[in-house]
Order: structure tokens, then C-alpha cells, then sequence
């Protein structure tokens, strides 16, 4: 039989940024619980709302299915004497089973090999609401709460004090003690709108009767609703709101029974740099703005509140009260700032602290500043605005409006330097030198923010390593490995031929290094950033093995080693591709047995004696000479797809030929051949690795 079940548990106000993660680990932990009891079940439907946690599981068994155990005693010849009587060695495994003597001749069943005692025990389920406290328990002590609290004289521990919770299985209300209450049918309605207690009759009733108090449990649906008001609201002005996800998420988890308002503010506030404004409303109130046909942002704004007022203008304007003295603190934060130059503000840099044992911001600006002059020559940018751009890249950071609002570093760099009269591309390359700042974000658009963000991303690598900082495991506070990724997407996407081992060791020799400790962390650092790689085409399917072809060429060139991999990925869909790395991986092996690190003799053609080995030599030097070109222009696709010619030569030689002969001179003269042939493949990447029966 099968029954729904339905577990609510009710807290104080859940942090809202967090509450689908909870949410989801609540879903995956029951369902793992549920799993581990073998009980099989149908659709999970999960709620989350700013005072609650909930599932409803369809279709669960009522108990655990039943079990059979097997228990295999000594072979009938050892358990029985001549005269058909048990031996000690059956009388023991009678014993142990439970088993009448009696009974033996009874229990006698083929293993497959042989006739032995056999033992067969049916072990009946267990009920399963026996075992849905335990499972609960185990799943709350296993949801992502990186601080727990505790609330009162209890000794319990949650992300927020528990105040009810409700479990019902089978038609029943089940009983149990979970953080500090006691499991019932009662649940609770909206704050200020529900009237009491409500009595969940059942988990079909259960979103239905929270509706009817005043609760939109589901948080997809209400998510959704939120999203389709603002959008609405919006509209009926003339503009678009602007729904950032992460945003629209956090408001979600913020209303039980959401109802979107629509305000506005003067427009003399249209002045201040819109990203000020929208960074204001969003991060202190929650408040999405609206934007017009131009994307240009509109005196409007919208809020979702929690309740539904009989006076909905009354909440408008309280929210339009809220608001103007925010938006008047940014009007002056603007103003205020862009009376001190960017210039002059550099002085304040050097009090400010980078990293203790690097020193301040302001020695860090000096740093980057040399390196971005000398990467704008793979840039393509100006040396000199490369070099400005650098000097004031931090100097936003002691303004008043980035001290209030940190996320707009970079942009109020962007409108200060303008303000200054700035190169507008050095403005441009203020704010682009944290791009790309997530997965998928854009990369630069300029030469000169491109050799900027390149400079501060390595400063930071080279500096954090040179004092033994780097991450480790999971721990990455400086975070170097968004430094890395955000390193190659520039290079790679910008398609900068960039020489990243050399750039590496001028951003470490402004480090104070002795050569020895400079060559290693020089060493470290193109390890790491080069690392990243294995993810990044992970992500975009390739097989581990290719990079892996890649790697052991220790190469610097970000641009140089993409192209090989793609090359490398083209390559492996060809038909020859695995006869070539089989034959790759027999060519290593043999001149790693043979020659070791030892570099052979260049081979003589009046050595040759075989068909099959002239031939291969003859393609081998054919092929060497078509290469180059391709070689210098990186076409590796168009060299290994003349490369994959060579498997039938290949063949041929190692069905024809015997390399390891007693004649000396022949034997390594073949050798020298091989050579070649090897240098060939590794002149792109060392195929062998693609073996995949190595």
C-alpha cells in the first residue's frame, strides 16, 4: 500500500538568499533518507516560504518491503555421517539458525557447486512511519547552515528558532520530537493576514489551506507572481523592469503573499550615474527599477510587499519616503567625489592595506601599471594609456559612493575619470579591469581594459603565491581561480598572443624575490592559471585526454595551447585517430626503453633498407616539409589531418620491419626514424596520450 505524506517545519523568518538551497537540500536529503529504507515513492513536491520548509511525498510505501536472508552451512557430506545422522558441524549451524535438527534433511539446497545446508529467513518490513523521525532528523542536520543558532532554553540548533511543525503519513498525525517541538496538523497562516491555527486535514489540502490563509507556499508560483506583477507594473508607465534573477530570488524569499507596488522618485536624481541609483534601490530595498524604450532608467520604481493594504497608496509613498533620503545620499556622494581627481586621490591608496605582507593599494597601482604598459603590446593598445589606466585602477576605491556601495567599484572609476578628463579609453579600462567577473560575463572590449585586467589579475596571482597563499582545497579567499579563469576567457576570446610564462616573470620581478624563490613561483603560477584549463574543456565536453595530449608540451601561449586542443579534439574523429595514438604510445615506449632522455642520431636514408621503412621515411620528410608552414600560421587542425596519412606507412612498418635488430647501426637508425615520426606529432601534442589502451 501507499500513502502521501507531508512534513512542514515552521521557523522565524528564514534568511532569504538561502532559503531555495535549503529547500532543495531538504528535498535531496529526504529522498535519500527514503532511498536508504529501499522504499520507493512517486512525485516530491517542495514549498518555501519565509516561515516555512515543506514537502509532500506522493505515493510512499506504508512499510519496508520485506527481506530474505540466506545462510549457507557445511556441505551435505560433512554435515551428515554415513548413517544419514548430523554431524557436530550441522548440529552447530542448526543451532545457530534456529533450527530443529530435525529439520536438516529439510534444508538442503545446490550453492550452483554443491548440495549444503541452507537457511531461508523472510525478515517482515518495518512500518514506515517508525522510521520518518529519524530520517527527518538526519535530513536537518544535513542542510548547508553554515551558522546555527540556538533559541531559549534549548539545547536544539537550526538556522532559525522552530516554532511548529507538521507531519502527516497514511492518514494519520504522527508524533514525533524534532528541534525542539513536537510534530501535530497544526500550521500557521500569513503574519498579520492568517487568522490562527490551521488544521491540515491532509497533504492534499495542505497548499490550498495555506492559500486560504493568506500564504503562497509554493515558491516557484510565487516567484512567478512577483516576476509577472513587476513586469505589468512596469508597462502600465511605459518602461521595462529590470528583473535581476538573483534579486527576484531574494524578494521571493522575503513574502509569504506577495503584492507588487509600483512608486516613483523625483527626477532631478536622474543626474547621479545610474548604476548609483539602481545599486541604491537594489541592495538597501529590495526595489527593482524600471527602464525605458532606450534602457535608459526611468523615476520609477517597484517594491513587493508582504501584505495586502487597503491603503495600497499609503505604502507607496512610505516607500517613496524611504527612498529619497538614499537616492539624496547618492546625489551627494557623487558630487561630493568628483570635486578630488582620481589623480589626487592615489595619495589615499597608501594608506590603505592590499594584503599585510604585501603592502598598500597604492604600491599595488605601481605594479600594475608597469605590467599593463608591457602587456598593451599583445593588447593592441597604447602603451602610455595602458600605463595611466593602471596609476588610477584603484583610486575609486576610497570615494565615498564605492565606500557605501562596494559593488560599483570600477563603474564610479569609469564616471569619475571622465569627469577628471581622462582618455575616455583609460575610463573605459577602469571598469573593465574586473570583467570577467563570473561564468559568462563579458571580457573587455577594449585594448587597453584588456591589458589592464590582464595586469591586476596577475599582480594579485604572482603576489598571493610569492607569499604562500595560494588556495588549497576548497579555500580560495582571494579568489585565484576566478583570477585564472578570467585570464584565459580574456586571452582566449580577445585572441591575444600572449606569452604568459614571460608576462608571469615581469609581474614576479617587482616582487622582492630572491632568483631562486622567483623562478619557482614563476614556475607555480603559470601551473595554476594553465590548470584551470582541465575544467574549462571539461565544460565544453571534451575528454580528458586531450588536454592531457597538450599539457606535457610545456607551452605558455594560452591562444597557442587552445588551438592545439581544438585541434587535437578535431583529430580524435577521425578514423585513423585511435590506430595513430596506439602507434604513438609503442613509438614512445620503444624510445623511452631505448634511448631514454638521449637525443639520437639524425638518420641516415642509405641506412634503409626495408620497403616499408623507406616509404615511412619518405612520408615523413614530406610531411615535415608541409608542416612548417602550417606550424607557423598554427593550423594544427590541417597538420594532423595530413598527419593521419601516415597510419597505413605506420602499419606497415611495424608488420614489416623489426627495429630492435642485432645489426647496431640499423637498429638505430630505425630508432632515428622513429624519432622523427614522433617529432612530427609533437611538433602539436603528444597523441599517445589518447591511448586508451595505455
Amino acid at each position: 500500500m501507499k500513502a502521501d505524506l507531508l512534513f512542514e517545519l515552521g521557523t522565524e523568518e528564514l534568511p532569504p538568499k538561502v532559503l531555495m538551497n535549503l529547500s532543495d537540500a531538504l528535498v535531496e536529503g529526504m529522498q535519500k533518507g527514503l532511498g536508504e529504507h529501499k522504499l520507493t515513492f512517486g512525485q516530491v513536491d517542495s514549498f518555501a516560504a519565509p516561515r516555512r520548509l515543506a514537502i509532500i511525498v506522493k505515493s510512499l510505501e506504508i512499510r519496508t518491503p520485506d527481506t530474505e536472508s540466506v545462510s549457507w552451512g557445511p556441505p551435505v557430506k560433512v554435515a551428515f555421517d554415513a548413517d544419514g545422522n548430523p554431524t557436530k558441524a550441522a548440529q552447530a549451524f542448526a543451532s545457530k539458525n534456529g533450527i530443529d535438527v530435525s529439520e536438516l534433511s529439510d534444508k538442503v539446497e545446490s550453492d550452483g557447486k554443491q548440495d549444503k545446508l541452507c537457511a531461508r529467513r523472510v525478515e517482515t518490513g518495518k512500518n514506515t512511519t517508525s522510521l520518518l523521525g529519524g530520517i527527518i532528523e538526519q535530513t536537518l542536520a544535513a542542510l548547508p547552515i553554515p551558522k546555527r543558532m540556538k533559541w531559549g532554553d534549548s539545547k536544539e540548533e537550526f538556522v532559525r528558532p522552530v516554532q511548529w511543525a507538521v507531519l502527516l503519513f497514511n492518514g494519520e498525525t504522527c508524533k514525533e520530537h524534532i528541534l525542539g517541538v513536537t510534530t501535530g496538523n497544526i500550521s500557521q497562516g500569513h503574519r498579520f493576514h492568517g487568522s490562527g491555527d490551521i488544521v491540515i486535514r491532509s497533504p492534499d489540502s495542505y497548499e490550498q489551506q495555506l492559500h486560504d490563509g493568506f500564504v503562497l507556499a509554493s515558491f516557484d508560483k510565487r516567484r512567478a507572481l512577483i516576476k509577472d506583477g513587476v513586469s505589468t507594473l512596469a508597462k502600465g508607465v511605459g518602461g521595462n523592469a529590470v528583473i535581476d534573477e538573483a534579486l527576484l530570488d531574494e524578494v521571493t524569499g522575503l513574502n509569504e503573499w506577495p503584492v507588487p507596488l509600483i512608486g516613483r522618485f523625483d527626477e532631478a536624481f536622474l543626474s547621479v550615474p545610474s548604476e548609483a541609483l539602481v545599486s541604491s534601490m537594489k541592495e538597501h530595498q529590495k526595489y527593482f527599477h524600471v527602464v525605458d524604450s532606450q534602457s535608459e532608467l526611468m523615476p520609477a520604481f517597484i517594491t513587493v510587499a508582504n501584505i495586502v493594504s487597503k491603503d495600497p497608496q499609503q505604502v507607496i509613498e512610505g516607500n517613496e519616503r524611504v527612498i529619497r533620503p538614499r537616492l539624496a545620499d547618492a546625489a551627494f556622494f557623487y558630487k561630493n567625489d568628483a570635486r578630488v581627481s582620481l589623480h589626487e586621490r592615489r595619495e589615499q591608496l597608501k594608506k590603505v592595506v592590499f594584503q599585510e605582507k604585501l603592502g598598500s593599494v597604492f604600491a599595488k597601482t605601481e605594479r600594475v601599471a608597469t605590467l599593463a604598459k608591457r602587456l598593451s603590446v599583445e593588447a593592441g593598445a597604447d602603451p602610455r594609456l595602458a600605463y595611466r589606466a593602471g596609476q588610477l585602477c584603484k583610486s575609486d576605491l576610497v570615494t565615498d559612493m564605492v565606500g557605501e556601495f562596494t559593488d560599483l567599484q570600477g563603474v564610479m572609476g569609469r564616471y569619475y575619470a571622465l569627469n577628471d578628463g581622462e582618455d575616455p579609453q583609460v575610463a573605459d579600462a577602469l571598469l573593465e579591469q574586473y570583467m570577467p567577473r563570473f561564468a559568462g560575463d563579458m571580457v573587455p572590449a577594449t585594448a587597453v581594459g584588456a591589458a589592464l585586467a590582464l595586469a591586476d589579475k596577475l599582480d594579485t596571482l604572482v603576489g598571493i603565491f610569492s607569499i604562500g597563499q595560494q588556495p588549497s582545497g576548497s579555500r580560495d579567499p582571494f579568489a585565484l581561480r576566478r583570477a585564472s579563469l578570467g585570464l584565459l576567457r580574456i586571452i582566449i576570446d580577445r585572441k591575444l598572443d600572449v606569452d604568459l610564462r614571460a608576462a608571469i616573470e615581469v609581474s614576479a620581478s617587482q616582487f622582492k624575490l630572491e632568483d631562486e624563490a622567483l623562478q619557482t613561483i614563476c614556475k607555480q603560477v603559470l601551473a595554476y592559471i594553465l590548470d584551470r584549463f582541465k575544467s574549462w574543456y571539461k565544460e565544453e565536453g571534451f575528454s580528458t585526454e586531450i588536454y592531457l595530449s597538450v599539457a606535457p608540451l610545456n607551452l605558455g601561449n594560452p591562444l597557442d595551447i587552445d588551438a592545439r586542443v581544438n585541434a587535437v579534439a578535431a583529430f580524435s574523429l577521425l578514423a585513423e585517430a585511435d590506430d595513430l595514438a596506439a602507434a604513438n604510445k609503442r613509438v614512445s615506449n620503444i624510445l623511452t626503453k631505448q634511448l631514454g632522455t638521449k637525443t639520437p642520431e639524425p638518420m641516415n636514408i642509405s641506412l634503409l633498407v626495408e620497403p616499408a621503412e623507406k616509404a615511412l621515411a619518405e612520408s615523413i620528410t614530406g610531411l615535415a616539409s608541409l608542416s612548417v608552414p602550417l606550424l607557423e600560421d598554427r593550423d594544427y587542425t590541417r597538420v594532423l589531418q595530413h598527419l593521419a596519412t601516415l597510419r597505413d606507412p605506420i602499419d606497415d612498418f611495424f608488420n614489416e620491419v623489426m627495429v630492435m635488430v642485432d645489426d647496431q647501426a640499423l637498429r638505430n637508425n630505425r630508432l632515428s626514424l622513429l624519432s622523427d615520426l614522433r617529432t612530427l606529432f609533437i611538433n602539436v601534442a603528444d597523441i599517445s596520450q589518447m591511448d586508451s589502451k595505455k
